[in-house]
This record gives structure tokens, sequence and C-alpha cells, in this order.
């Protein structure tokens, strides 16, 4: 009778699913996108992954075992789907030891700062993409081709991605339509032939991920559709209103990370808005400024930046869109 209820963080799911299962089933959807990046960047994307997986679960251990005194959770997978998360968002020529930098960052700062799985406000794979970015530019935007070094890591024949190097052409006076054919065709830029982070390149890979989340319930459709939607029409304005200084919303969605990120890193089950009217307005927020760092920012693809931001809007969202409340008020009772 001491202990009637126990009142948990999130992630809350109404099913069977435990944080486990839901955890190894995220890993289970990131198999296509990792075989795609094994194939295209070979021997690097190897070194990047397990470092980064291996580095993110020893740090939770130690900080649960030897600075929070808690028992040690890393059986859940959480750690490892950090740790996965955080190696696609970094390219596959970045040293080791800045892959352990960001995955200590991102577990130590993003996560068990704030108590651990459940209390974060930010996305700890993107809190450690980000904390990378700024601290190594240089590395963090040296970006392999795809299929020119499957057999080397640190010396990998790098180029531009798509964003990067239509941004650089404008800069230059050139227009959309002169650069276009020196840019991978859209159905290239659909298998993941472009350079970029390793798990972002592929949207065929990626959707099949998702299509796999959603059969398993893992997580909805709204956050994901919403996003991509958003930029879907707020690029198509823009290139309707000038083709020659935009590019098209097709080229948008696939590429800089917006499927990667609307499949997996918006859709956080601890750091996204609990209802759907919520998720809609969240996810909607995240499209409308990635267009606005892309179109008027100093990065070219803002994906990142742009879940940050709306991931501290999450509790205000959730304060002023809450879920239906059980049962009804009683007047005059």
């Amino acid at each position: 009778m001491s202990k009637i209820l126990t009142v948990s963080p999130s992630p809350h799911i109404s099913s069977d699913l435990s944080v486990p299962k839901l955890m190894y089933g995220v890993v289970l959807s990131l198999i296509p996108a990792f075989i795609v990046t094994v194939y295209m960047f070979g021997l690097g994307a190897l070194v990047i992954t397990a470092v980064s997986v291996v580095s993110c679960v020893l740090a939770e251990m130690i900080i649960q075992r030897y600075i929070m005194d808690a028992p040690v959770r890393i059986r859940d997978g959480s750690a490892i789907v950090t740790g996965i998360l955080l190696a696609f968002n970094l390219p596959s020529n970045l040293p080791w030891w800045m892959v352990v930098i960001g995955a200590v960052f991102a577990i130590g700062v993003g996560k068990m700062t704030y108590g651990g799985l459940g209390n974060n406000p930010f996305n700890p794979a993107l809190v450690g993409r980000v904390f990378l970015l700024i601290s190594f530019p240089v590395q963090m935007t040296s970006w392999p081709l795809p299929g020119a070094s499957r057999f080397h890591y640190l010396d990998a024949t790098t180029g531009a991605t798509p964003l990067g190097f239509l941004k650089e052409a404008l800069r230059n006076g050139q227009t959309v339509p002169e650069v276009m054919n020196q840019i991978p065709d859209h159905m290239q830029l659909f298998l993941g032939q472009m350079g970029g982070s390793m798990g972002e390149i592929s949207a065929l890979a990626l959707i099949l991920g998702f299509a796999w989340m959603l059969y398993k319930k893992i997580i909805t459709w709204h956050i994901p559709v919403i996003m991509v939607g958003t930029i879907f029409a707020f690029t198509g304005i823009l290139y309707l209103i000038d083709p020659t200084r935009n590019a098209s919303p097709l080229f948008h969605i696939l590429t800089g990370g917006v499927m990667l990120g609307a499949i997996y890193m918006a859709t956080d089950l601890v750091t996204s808005p609990m209802t759907k009217k919520g998720m809609i307005l969240y996810a909607a927020g995240i499209g409308v400024i990635t267009v606005v760092i892309r179109k008027f920012g100093a990065y070219p693809e803002g994906v990142s930046f742009a879940i940050l931001i709306m991931n501290a809007f999450v509790p205000l969202i959730n304060k002023y869109i809450k879920p239906k409340r059980f049962g009804e008020e009683v007047k005059n009772g």
C-alpha cells in the first residue's frame, strides 16, 4: 500500500511497448540507412558508428554508476540509439577522438545533466552534433564523396554537399539553372549518391525505416509528414517567385538532412509534444525555421538548429495544447 502509483517521465505511450522495445525497434529501422551508409562510405562509416555507439554507452554507464550513484540502465538501448544517430549526423572521415568528445557531450550534457532518459529537453544526438560543428567547423564540414574512398578513413576524397555547392554558387552570382547540371539529379539524391552526413544521404533507406516504425507504432506520421510538407510548401513558394535564385522543393527535401531529421531526430518521444495538435505546430515550426536558415542564414542546411530551437518550445506547447482530460468537471459540485 506504500507504493500504489509510479509516476515516471516521458516517453509515455499507450501500448505494450516498453522503452527497450521502442529503442531496439528504432535500431532495427535504421538498418537500411546503415547499409547504404557503409556501401557509400565504407571503412569510415564502420569506424565512426562503432566509436560513437561504444562511447555513448560507456559514458552513460560511467555517469550513472560513479557520478549519479544510480542504477545502470544502458540495457534499455537509449544510449545505443543516441550513438547511432550521432554517427549518422557526422562526416565519415571525422577523427575518432572528436567522435568520442561528441558522444560524451551528447550523453553528459545533452542527457544525464537533466536526470537521464525522459528528462532531457533537447535531442542528445543533435546536442553532440552541434557542439562538434561549433568546436571543429573545418572537420565537421569536410564531406567524403560517396563511393570514392570506401577503403580509406581519414584520407578520404572530399567534396561539397549539394546544398553547400549551391549556396556557394549563388554567392558567386551564378543562378540555380546554371549549376544544377553539376549537382546529382533528384533520383541520385533519393538513392543516396551525394556527399553529406553519413546517415542523411539516402531518402529511400530512411523512408523504409519510417514505414517500419509506423508499422510497429513506434512513431506517428504527424511530425515527419508536417515537417517535410512545410519545407516543400515554403520552398515551393520561393521557387515560384524566383526559380533562378531558389532550388526546387524536391531538391530541398532530399538534401541537407531533412528526411533524417524529420523521421528520427524531430520525433524523439522525450523532446517532442504529447498531443497531435502540438506535434503539427512543432513540426511546422521546424520546417519554417529550416527554410529561413537555408535562405537567409550562413549555414546551408539548418535542420539541426531548427529542431533544437523547437525542442525548447515543447514545454510551452505542451502547456497550452494539453491532452484531453478524462472525466468531466462537476459544476457546483
